[in-house]
């Protein structure tokens, strides 16, 4: 039996109740987690999003990141009060650099939904722009930012919804030690002026980061211990003399450093995806459930304790995981179809410590199809 079928014969039948404990110990629910998620839906057997946002609620999310600005998702979660982030998509970006444009995109995407109540509070545009060769776009990015910031000025909507793009942490140049974060050199020209456009907004700087990465690609040198956020002797920045326990505050310190180092200490940075892949091909090392169990498990303890990095003591790390279900259409490796938190019929794919409910269906309909926008992600 397919996956597919296997979710289409679950849903079916009966509620799924999630109880789900990592280590033995369950993590206390607050009135609201403070992790984020992303929300994916490159695939052909996801749950509805009405479905969706019952799990959600369920399990006490209130923040979501999608790629796209899926109208279906948005009006599902209305009422709610879950707090979004919607994106418009790279194709789109270079068509977005007049404020007419951006402003069109906004009346029909944006502004409908927040007249119905929609907390939609930040917009990215693109996304790991500068992780290709695309000239055009990386050009197109900024002028595309300030145009979509000027029609939310125009349309009344400026201090209510901000403005920025997620990055992937391969902008860096330099990443080791923290303090010694450096950006790309072919990538501060852009950088510059962007990071003036953050200050003056007062939008984040959002990063995607993936310690699992670190570790697939040398594994005999990276230790499992200190990308899964285990007791581990960590280690010192030598400049600093500030002691890491796990990878991931580190490469965001590093990104700290980078942006002050081109003049700025006003930017906060936040992590717009990180995650685990639960199965990977035989050449990625480390793609288990156990190990995203452990990632997952352990971030999100040290997200509840609002902990914050080292070079940033008293700011809580925001973090948005990757990703709320596996999505089967998507190219690539394995590892790229199997990062979700759950199956599509909501069994978890591993545990990290939380209680969810995924209504069943109402009637034996079809699975819902990817969302066909303007705007594509992740």
């Amino acid at each position: 039996m397919t996956a597919s079928a296997r979710a289409a014969r679950v849903v079916t039948v009966l509620p799924v109740i999630l109880v789900l404990i990592m280590a033995g110990q369950a993590v206390q629910v607050a009135e609201a987690l403070s992790i984020g998620v992303n929300y994916g839906q490159i695939a052909n057997n996801l749950p509805s999003p009405a479905r969706v946002s019952s799990l959600l609620r369920s399990l006490k999310i209130s923040k979501v990141k999608l790629f796209d600005a899926d109208p279906h998702v948005l009006r599902a979660f209305l009422g709610t009060g879950v707090e979004f982030v919607v994106g418009i998509g790279n194709e789109a970006v270079p068509s977005m650099t007049t404020q007419a444009a951006a402003e069109g995109w906004l009346r029909l995407h944006v502004a409908p939904h927040l007249r119905e109540g929609a907390r939609i509070t930040c917009i990215t545009v693109g996304n790991e722009v500068f992780k290709g060769n695309d000239t055009v776009l990386q050009a197109s990015l900024l002028p595309a930012m300030r145009s979509v910031h000027a029609a939310l000025v125009a349309m009344g909507l400026q201090g209510r919804v901000n403005v920025t793009t997620a990055h992937s942490l391969d902008i860096m140049g330099v990443s080791y030690p923290p303090s010694a974060g450096a950006f790309h050199a072919s990538a501060v020209p852009h950088l510059q002026p962007f990071l003036s456009f953050l200050s003056e907004t007062r939008a984040p700087f959002l990063v995607n980061c993936y310690p699992y990465f670190a570790y697939k690609d040398d594994p005999a040198r990276v230790r499992l211990e200190y990308v899964l956020f285990q007791p581990n002797a960590g280690v010192v920045d030598p400049r600093t003399g500030l002691a890491y326990d796990n990878m991931l505050y580190a490469q965001v310190d590093a990104v700290y450093a980078a942006i002050q180092a081109l003049g700025h200490t006003d930017i906060d940075v936040k992590v717009s995806e990180t995650g685990w892949p639960s199965r990977g091909d035989p050449d990625e090392a480390g793609a288990t459930p156990e190990n995203a169990g452990m990632y997952i498990g352990n971030l999100l303890r040290r997200i509840e304790m609002k902990q914050g990095t080292p070079l940033r003591p008293q700011v809580p790390i925001d973090v948005y995981v990757f990703a709320l279900f596996n999505e089967n259409l998507k190219p690539g490796p394995a590892s790229e179809r199997n990062y979700g938190l759950f199956y599509p019929d909501g069994r978890p794919v591993y545990n990290v410590g939380l209680r969810g409910y995924l209504p069943p269906l109402a009637s034996h309909g079809r699975a819902l199809q990817p969302y066909r926008g303007i705007v594509t992600g992740r």
